[in-house]
């Protein structure tokens, strides 16, 4: 159900993912994540094209977290900060953080190989439905990301959405 996987170019580290639909308890997860109770960027899967997205993110976080030049306080509000393709910060949480009204939570994990992750311990945090991550696309919303990220039709012809998305995500830092 859930999708781990190492980071090729930090391999002390590994990434887990967790996808929920019908979740019914939003705001105490939100609260819960704000107070450290669970150490774990909680995404809006509507915004997710797939989880590779995902992937990315969390992996120029741990490269922005080990370099010392994150823009965010922490190492998940890194990961839910590169999802955007702007630089706004308290824009890319509303787009992309979860909301006290939303039926669906991606919930990603960011740990040290050493460490062991009690998954089933966040699992029973969450009052809903977990489903496959590789499910996300039932979720997501492709028009919000396509205006989102500025993504014309003609550049579907040549590549797909979730190349545009990682592209935008990359490349935001680049002046």
């Amino acid at each position: 159900m859930h999708l781990t996987q190492d980071l090729e170019l930090f391999p002390e580290y590994t990434v887990t993912q967790l996808l929920f639909k019908d979740v019914k308890n939003a705001t105490e997860l939100r609260k819960m994540a704000v107070n450290g109770e669970i150490k774990g960027a909680l995404i809006n899967p509507s915004m997710v094209v797939d989880a590779f997205q995902i992937l990315v993110a969390a992996n120029k976080a741990v490269h922005l977290h080990k370099s010392g030049k994150m823009k965010t306080r922490s190492l998940y509000s890194e990961i839910i900060f590169n999802l955007s393709p702007t630089n706004n910060i308290s824009e890319a949480f509303k787009r992309f953080g979860i909301s006290d009204s939303d039926s669906a939570v991606l919930i990603v994990l960011v740990h040290n190989k050493d460490e062991t992750l009690n998954i089933d311990n966040i699992i029973s945090k969450v009052d809903g439905q977990q489903i496959a991550v590789d499910r996300v696309s039932d979720l997501n919303d492709v028009a919000k990301i396509k205006k989102l990220y500025k993504v014309a039709p003609q550049e579907e012809k040549c590549g797909s959405l979730l190349d545009a998305v990682v592209c935008r995500m990359a490349t935001k830092d680049v002046a």
